[in-house]
């Protein structure tokens, strides 16, 4: 997958020496949470956020808060995944981009990731969804896969969508199977299942035997 097609040179790093009422201006015709600055020597600087311009004294220079800009990129050669994490790493929707010799190239814009990303066959491909979890120490991705695919499920993607006292949370897409049997295995490996899904005859049993309890001592 080829980013370089997707970087964006609409709008051009203002300077160190234009001042704050441009950015501000600039801001006001624009969506973006930041804009990129570059210094006297058009060598990228980081960019400044909305939030703080608005902030600023209109009447004084970028240079007078060069400080506050933050210095967050990437590579042209970067993959769209470790794009997509210093978009969500930096709250920005505006990525700029530079070469191995820190020149500056562009940007990125995050719609434009995120359509990428919808792209790939966890989300294209026909299939179930399915989050498992375990103990930090106790999970392999290896098992998981050996658990998919010896119930003749097609691992579409997976990845770790959570972590919190000790425990893994793991989205799955997973096609060409029924997912009550994949289910029914990683609770055999001692995963607990945290989605719910129509195919997992388990739960429905259980709550089948848990309404009939609950009619026996009512009567």
């Amino acid at each position: 997958m080829n980013l370089s097609e997707y970087i964006i040179n609409d709008i051009k790093p203002l300077s160190t020496a234009d001042k704050i009422s441009d950015l501000q201006l600039l801001f006001n015709q624009l969506t973006y949470t930041h804009i990129p600055i570059k210094n006297s020597e058009n060598i990228y600087i980081g960019c400044l956020s909305e939030t703080d311009v608005y902030c600023f004294e209109k009447d004084k220079f970028i240079q007078d808060y060069s400080y506050a800009s933050e210095g967050f990129f990437v590579r042209k050669d970067a993959i769209w995944l470790d794009v997509l994490e210093t978009f969500a790493q930096n709250s920005s929707n505006i990525m700029p981009v530079l070469d191995a010799n820190n020149t500056y190239l562009g940007y990125y814009e995050l719609n434009d990731i995120i359509t990428l990303f919808n792209q790939t066959p966890f989300f294209a491909e026909d299939g179930g969804t399915l989050v498992i979890e375990k103990g930090l120490d106790d999970y392999s991705f290896s098992e998981i896969s050996q658990i998919v695919e010896s119930n003749k499920g097609k691992l579409l993607g997976a990845f770790i969508s959570k972590m919190q006292n000790n425990l893994v949370q793991f989205t799955l897409k997973i096609g060409n199977a029924s997912l009550n049997d994949i289910i029914q295995t990683f609770r055999r490996y001692n995963y607990s299942i945290i989605s719910g899904h129509e195919d997992d005859s388990y739960i429905e049993n259980l709550k089948d035997r848990s309404d009939y309890l609950n009619k026996y001592l009512n009567m």
